[in-house]
């Protein structure tokens, strides 16, 4: 649910932030959706679900997953032609050293052919019939193995030109191969990108299309028993009483419980310091306070009904003194998906060093919460002023430790935190719940 997120988020922010620049209006808005065209009512009709959106997000990440492997495949495909040590590059290599090989034993023949001829040619007139026949003989069988290696040396360069074009042509093609898959893998992550963003789209429209959360006076968070003055490294116990004060039956609560402090000085936030558990009736075993708050849930709370939720306090021992407040708020949400929230109380405190004894170390006075009637410590009385850049609002007084001027931030935050939720409330309906 929305809501328990901003809600929670703004208690961290309301404690941690020393100036609160919220741009909103503390009023409860109730703007109705205009009427929508008949094409409008249809496009509506047209658009996918989420769950279709999410099924082609998951089919466009898997299409770009494979793309990108492929890509990876394809890599090792081009660098591997590209390798000298490829078998067709050595083929080619091999083939035109065959070519060399063989366009010298031509070179060769030629010569021996040519050195035939010269030494018929030079035979003197005294030469004899045999002397004659033998050179004769040497031009013959030099025509002949000059035609022979002039043949095998035009197949080895068309073997070497075959050779080449081949490793060439494969080289050619895994580069080509390459660039496809690239081109592929680009338009994967396009459509991936495009499903990614409709998605989300989708899913922030849904957001904002959530039923109005409102801001509910009669669902009131008080606490009774904790003292104003607590001692590093002891151990309080308290409680934290909700009351569905509507005339309807809220199906889940959720109480919320923040302690934030200070040292003397102001400016060191000991916030680690403080350990909270819950129980309740219906959960009897002790169970952290989440990060973000969050103590339990009540479910459900009927119309008048209060539940009483046990809290535990734990402060290191090493925790310096200093002054702290500690935040209660609580928010519901029913079947139908309505919701709502009540504005946050704050209990002052004084926080003591370890060995310290706190003798008027009493609980605070506790009363009914209403608009008119807070309970004891800084709480919010009025929404924040934001037309006020500087974020104030007034206070209730305190009766607890006398002035708490390092915590004026966090005390302003609280009161901005009030007004953050009513924020939430003035989220516009759809129509009906996405």
């Amino acid at each position: 649910m929305k809501i328990r997120r901003i809600l929670a988020t703004a208690v961290a922010a309301a404690v941690t932030t020393p100036v609160i620049l919220l741009s909103v209006t503390p009023a409860l808005a109730d703007a109705k959706p205009s009427a929508a065209s008949q094409a409008q009512q249809q496009g509506e009709q047209d658009k996918p679900s989420i769950e279709e959106l999410e099924k082609a997000a998951e089919k466009a990440q898997k299409a770009y997953d494979d793309a990108v492997a492929a890509g990876k495949a394809a890599r090792v495909v081009l660098e591997a032609a590209l390798s000298d040590d490829a078998p067709l590059t050595v083929a080619a290599v091999n083939a035109r050293k065959k070519a060399a090989d063989a366009a010298t034993a031509k070179a060769n023949a030629d010569k021996a052919l040519a050195d035939a001829k010269a030494a018929l040619a030079a035979l003197s007139e005294t030469a004899t019939a045999e002397e004659k026949a033998a050179a004769e003989k040497a031009v013959t069988d030099a025509e002949t193995a000059a035609l022979s290696a002039e043949d095998a040396k035009a197949t080895a360069d068309e073997k070497a030109a075959t050779a080449g074009r081949v490793a060439d042509d494969a080289r050619v093609a895994a580069a080509r191969e390459y660039s496809t898959v690239q081109n592929a893998t680009k338009e994967a992550l396009k459509a991936k990108e495009a499903a990614d963003k409709a998605l989300a789209d989708a899913k922030e429209e849904a957001e904002q299309d959530e039923p109005e959360c409102v801001f509910e006076s009669k669902l009131s968070t008080v606490v009774t028993g904790l003292p104003s003055k607590i001692v590093a490294g002891s151990t309080t116990d308290f409680s934290l009483r909700v009351t569905n004060g509507t005339d309807k039956t809220l199906d889940e609560v959720s109480p919320y419980v923040y302690f934030h402090a200070t040292d003397k000085s102001g400016y060191h936030v000991i916030d680690d310091a403080f350990h909270l558990q819950w129980s309740t009736a219906a959960s009897p075993t002790w169970k952290s306070v989440e990060e973000d708050g969050n103590a339990g849930s009540i479910s459900p709370l009927k119309a008048g009904a209060h539940a009483d939720v046990k809290l535990r306090l734990k402060v290191d021992a090493k925790a310096p003194a200093g002054d702290g407040l500690a935040f209660v708020a609580g928010d519901y949400i029913n079947d139908d998906e309505s919701c709502g929230v009540n504005r946050s109380s704050e209990y002052a405190f004084e926080l003591l060093a370890a060995g310290s004894v706190a003798d008027d170390a009493k609980p605070g006075k506790t009363t009914p919460q209403t608009p008119d009637n807070r309970p004891q410590g800084l709480t919010s009385t009025t929404p924040v002023d934001y037309g006020n850049p500087a974020g104030t609002g007034s206070l209730a007084s305190t009766g607890t430790p006398s002035a708490l001027p390092q915590l004026a931030a966090a005390a302003g935050a609280a009161v901005a935190l009030g007004a953050v939720v009513v924020f939430v409330g003035r989220r516009q309906k759809a129509g009906s719940a996405s």
